[in-house]
């Protein structure tokens, strides 16, 4: 069988024929193609894993965006296409993505905004109703959670494509609200229901694994309307519905087989927004990958160092003080040291240098930018009380399609 081929360019490839790189390896079907170029960071540890993945039997197809990195056991930034369902390859936050909504305010000052945030850490039962949640999981619901997840009051900064941005209610100057989020645990207990009888192996039950992923997907879409509806009402602002909403840990099934997405998003003719980093911009592109990229495209940066990396190196560059403050201007909600530090500007790739990379592969097109007002990643110091006004019903808004 020929080894896989890599549609690679990372520097470390500088050196080989463009376009095309052997792995070397002589058992392998499946292929792995990497859409990044010369000049993007790609980790070798992050291709080691998409070769790896490859090996697994039913494999057919891996394909690495430019955000590409190495993840537990299986490469963040990849679509995996098999014969196989392998719960693994999705992760344990089925359902994560990110969700964009206008937001309508008068003259936004990011420093009397953030004081107004809810906090996001604690569950408010008031703005969703129980009987409506997937699984009935209620724990958690209307939460960020940690990482790199984020709620984020954000300006429309640069028009690329003014007819599709029109489409969208979208023109230079207005707000958003963008929210990353994932399914808050309920992903979390089915990978380990899985992983307790099976490990890393394959799903015993697809249709079983299924139903609970799909439950688990929509649950993350609820969470990302209910938390917008809460900073919304505690900005005094009306709820609306997302303009976006794209999860990037998934599974679909697909001309027979099982399409695996870990930290990318469906590129089939959607729009999605590609997080840059708190102290940058992120970009809504209008989406259109053919199979060879596993009709995804990326999810966001994606991480340049390790959170121990960032953790060492950013307490030698920077004071909290400094990252509580960004580049842009923007102001950063976060009352946990240490994350700030790990989930620092400059621990991800350039955000310019993705984006480049999915339009020059052909699988996006830039619609806007936008740029960071206000970005919550956990409660203040001391945290800030969740602010309902009278009258408001915001359960309405915060259903799943």
């Amino acid at each position: 069988m020929p080894p896989p081929r890599v549609l690679l360019s990372s520097a470390a490839s500088a050196a080989l024929p463009p376009a095309v790189f052997s792995c070397g390896a002589s058992v392998l079907s499946a292929t792995v193609s990497v859409f990044a170029s010369p000049s993007s960071w790609i980790e070798s540890g992050a291709l080691d894993q998409c070769h790896q993945v490859a090996a697994l039997p039913g494999m057919r197809h891996v394909a690495g965006m430019p955000d590409l990195h190495p993840g537990k056991g299986a490469p963040i930034g990849a679509a995996m296409t098999s014969s196989v369902l392998y719960p693994f390859l999705v992760g344990s936050d089925i359902g994560c993505g990110i969700a964009v909504f206008p937001i309508r305010l008068k003259r936004p000052v990011p420093e009397k905004l953030a004081a107004r945030f809810p906090d996001l850490d604690v569950p408010d039962h008031s703005f969703f109703d129980e009987a409506d949640v997937p699984a009935g999981w209620t724990d958690s619901l209307g939460t960020v959670g940690r990482g790199n997840h984020f709620a984020e009051l954000a300006r429309v900064g640069t028009v690329f494509d003014a007819e599709h941005a029109a489409r969208l209610g979208l023109s230079a100057g207005d707000l958003v609200l963008i929210v990353h989020s994932g399914s808050r645990g309920l992903g979390e207990r089915i990978l380990r229901a899985h992983t307790e009888a099976h490990g890393a192996g394959p799903a015993a039950d697809p249709q079983a694994y299924l139903a609970a992923h799909d439950d688990a997907v929509r649950w993350g879409s609820l969470n990302r309307r209910v938390m917008a509806a809460r900073v919304a009402d505690a900005l005094g602002a009306a709820a609306e519905p997302p303009i976006v909403d794209e999860c990037h840990n998934s599974v679909e099934v697909r001309d027979g087989l099982y399409l695996h997405r870990k930290g990318a998003a469906r590129g089939d003719g959607r729009d999605v927004l590609v997080a840059g980093t708190r102290g940058t911009p992120s970009f809504l592109v209008a989406a259109h990958a053919g199979a060879e990229a596993g009709f995804s495209v990326a999810h966001g940066a994606g991480r340049k160092m390790s959170r121990a990396d960032a953790l060492r190196r950013g307490k030698v560059k920077h004071t909290v003080e400094e990252l509580r403050r960004t580049a842009v201007g923007s102001v950063v909600v976060c009352g946990d040291r240490q994350l700030l530090f790990e989930e620092a500007p400059g621990a991800y790739k350039r955000i310019e240098q993705v984006i480049g990379d999915l339009v020059t592969h052909g699988l996006a097109t830039r619609v806007v930018s936008t740029v960071p007002l206000v970005t919550y990643k956990t409660a203040g110091v001391p945290p800030i009380a969740s602010r309902r006004r009278s009258g408001r019903g915001p359960q309405s808004l915060a259903t799943t399609p």
